[in-house]
């Protein structure tokens, strides 16, 4: 058997060349980008995890420009009643089970955006529930669907039907799809391939971003949206008990939904181990974490001399860096 393989690429085998700008200010710089036919200031959405979006997250994402979708890992009417205060928009579901009926009742509750949240998106179960869904709600829903890692799938969810969809496989700080199954593609990669489709569906960059600077990388790829996890856990706004560990440091639970521990609260029991659990520090307000992401973002574009993100996208030149490249990169004193 002939195996054809391609160099694959990652967030931090990259940069972006500076070019000329006549950006004067961060002010200059517009950041929003379009979910459907609403236009959303900051293009930052927070993940459907239990450890992530529940109701106060979703109202401070709305407060910052961003989006926040509400986790699925409960009952209907406690994710009912999550969504039942005035701002909150999108939520997920799955694609068996008791999917239907979940859209029917977040419908009910005011829900447009429906976040068809499941790890390996390009499957039949997918394009069922997106047929479904539409025949049922035609374009008065907005189908958020994945996640896929290819252009294949990409454009094979595009023709069923989904109207934005998460991009990435595996690159989740706390996702061990990858070292379980095989299976996965640098999260910068399939952006930058699903971006060359002939289709023009919303994208939406999902793992492996650290920084701002992975953040602005994923959208001068081709991403219109990024979908973080980590960079938000351990806010105040994020569902789960503050404890104090040692020396007095206060920490948070930030889990993987396909960890032991989430299926186990989730429904008792475990059918795969394709995530971990673990805590992080404390980091306060989400508000203050969004500001610094935002910031950075902004930064990135003037660095590109743009004032939009579909600007940058236009104008964006990448290099391959090395692994002594890498090491230039970071702050290096640390290293000595």
């Amino acid at each position: 058997m002939k195996i054809k393989m391609k160099e694959c690429l990652s967030f931090d085998d990259v940069l972006l060349v500076p070019q000329y700008s006549d950006v004067k200010s961060r002010s200059e710089v517009n950041i929003e980008s379009r979910l459907g036919n609403t236009t959303f200031p900051l293009p930052i959405i927070s993940s459907p995890m239990d450890t992530i979006t529940e109701t106060e997250m979703a109202l401070a994402m709305g407060e910052a420009g961003g989006l926040g979708v509400i986790h699925r890992y409960c009952t209907i009417p406690e994710q009912v009643g999550f969504v039942s205060y005035e701002g909150v928009r999108a939520a997920a579901i799955g694609v068996t089970g008791d999917y239907f009926e979940r859209a029917s009742a977040l419908h009910g509750a005011g829900i447009r955006i429906f976040c068809l949240d499941v790890a390996h998106g390009d499957h039949v179960l997918m394009r069922n529930a997106i047929e479904k869904l539409k025949e049922e709600y035609g374009e008065s829903v907005h189908l958020m669907a994945g996640n896929v890692a290819s252009r294949e799938g990409y454009d094979r969810l595009s023709e069923w039907g989904a109207d934005s969809i998460r991009v990435g496989i595996g690159g989740g700080s706390i996702c061990s799809t990858r070292i379980q199954t095989g299976h996965g593609c640098p999260t910068f990669q399939s952006i930058l391939d699903c971006a060359e489709s002939e289709y023009d569906t919303t994208i939406i960059a999902d793992g492996g971003m650290k920084t701002s600077g992975d953040i602005v990388k994923a959208l001068a790829a081709g991403a219109d949206f990024v979908i973080l996890g980590s960079l938000l856990a351990g806010t105040a706004e994020t569902p789960g008990e503050l404890f104090e560990g040692k020396r007095g440091k206060k920490y948070k639970v930030y889990r993987g939904m396909a960890s032991k521990e989430a299926q186990k609260d989730w429904r008792g029991t475990h059918s795969s181990n394709e995530g971990v659990s673990t805590t992080v520090p404390f980091k306060g307000p989400v508000a203050e974490v969004l500001g610094d992401l935002e910031n950075g973002i902004r930064s990135g574009l003037s660095y590109s001399g743009s004032r939009t993100i579909y600007g940058m996208q236009f104008k964006a030149q990448f290099v391959k860096q090395t692994n002594a490249g890498q090491v230039e990169s970071s702050t290096h004193i640390l290293r000595r």
